[in-house]
């Protein structure tokens, strides 16, 4: 039977006061977020709400009766230099470390924090192939796999809008943006959904006119357009598109929850447009958020503007229950407090499987739309099933 913890507003109290004290008086988290490059839209919200995760937890007396201090190294986008700040962070003292939001920059940090016996959780990686099934058994993701992404989509598109063909664009870029065309193909087909063209984009390219040849040669229009893709790349697909007279609607995963690429395709192109999320930050998602949002304003000096923040945040609101239950530290204590609980985050309820099952993150997803360039609610969803990763 699984213990429930509610992580929010109430948890930093509940933290303090335990008798479990190391000879040390703080607890170190590592993190390896990325502060520039690619990565650094998606790591360094989750960056600025981890910090004020942080802060909360110390003004209430900590974890374990300790301090927690949350030591972060620019990972630079860059999967080496990831992998030798885990290591350094280690070094330091680390005690848990926090990879970035993504299996192919984020991965050379779990398999540190395996190797030295520690736990490690992406902030929102969502390839399935960040799991203890290849990176071992104390490693976590945050978020939902792109098998719940990409399933959601799908099942928005077919069951909730009745779109009945898609075309779809799989940039090339990472295991992520490979896999959630993969899982939505997977469900829009099962879903009684055609899928009249899939084709491939090279990130970086900004250049879309192959492929709008080949999908004018068609002859047809689709229902519903699926783009995964990464960074600015995304605005440049949509453009290209809504240029040349495709006016369906656009369906993407989380990469799209980025304000820049909003203001980028403006009120004219930011328009019908679609995408799967971890939440969303108002009061409709979560009955915490609004106090959240206050916390990180008195902060930060503005409001979140992406669901990113929400997601660091809730990372190490996660590893202080974790270490709570656990009454320590140690690597396998915390991995098994995680397996063995059920949290109720910003980012939706979390229940993990087993190592054995590759702690596959059991979650909703939220569904974002865009209009005129702003995003709005359209609310939460979790698919009946889902793709086999």
């Amino acid at each position: 039977m699984k213990s429930t913890s509610k992580l929010l507003l109430a948890a930093g109290l509940a933290l303090a006061g335990s008798s479990a004290l190391a000879a040390d008086d703080k607890i170190v988290i590592g993190g390896a977020l990325s502060m520039t490059g690619i990565q650094a839209p998606l790591d360094t919200p989750g960056y600025n709400g981890a910090l004020v995760a942080v802060k909360y937890l110390n003004d209430n007396g900590g974890v374990l009766g300790k301090q927690v201090e949350f030591i972060n190294i620019d990972g630079k986008s860059d999967p080496v230099t990831v992998g030798n700040v885990a290591v350094e962070l280690i070094d330091k003292g680390a005690e848990v470390i926090v990879a970035p939001c993504d299996f192919d920059f984020g991965s050379p940090a779990g398999r540190e924090a395996q190797s030295a016996g520690l736990v490690g959780i992406s902030t929102c990686a969502s390839d399935p192939l960040y799991s203890s099934w290849s990176l071992g058994d104390k490693q976590f993701t945050l978020s939902m796999w792109n098998t719940t992404m990409g399933a959601t989509a799908a099942d928005f598109a077919v069951k909730e809008k009745g779109w009945k063909t898609a075309y779809v664009v799989t940039d090339q870029f990472i295991a992520y943006t490979k896999s959630l065309s993969k899982y939505f193909v997977e469900q829009f087909k099962a879903n009684g959904g055609e899928v009249i063209l899939e084709d491939t984009y090279t990130n970086g390219d900004n250049n879309f006119s192959a492929q709008l040849a080949r999908l004018q040669a068609l002859g047809k229009k689709p229902d519903v357009i699926f783009v995964s893709s990464y960074g600015t790349d995304i605005g440049v697909i949509i453009r290209a598109l809504r240029e040349v007279g495709y006016d369906a609607p656009i369906l993407g995963g989380d990469a799209y929850d980025d304000p820049a690429m909003h203001e980028a395709l403006g009120e004219k192109f930011g328009n019908d447009v679609y995408f799967v999320t971890h939440t969303w930050m108002g009061p409709e998602a979560h009955p915490d958020m609004a106090k959240f949002i206050e916390l990180y304003t008195a902060m930060h000096g503005k409001a979140p503007d992406t669901s990113f923040v929400s997601t660091g945040w809730d990372t190490v609101m996660l590893i202080a229950e974790a270490i709570k239950a656990a009454g320590s530290t140690d690597g396998a204590a915390v991995a098994k407090a995680l397996e063995d609980g059920q949290f109720k985050l910003l980012t939706g309820d979390l229940d993990y499987g087993t190592a054995e099952e590759g702690h596959v993150p059991n979650k909703a997803a939220a569904i974002i739309q865009l209009k005129g360039g702003k995003p709005s609610f359209v609310g939460w969803r979790k698919p009946e099933s889902l793709p086999k990763p």
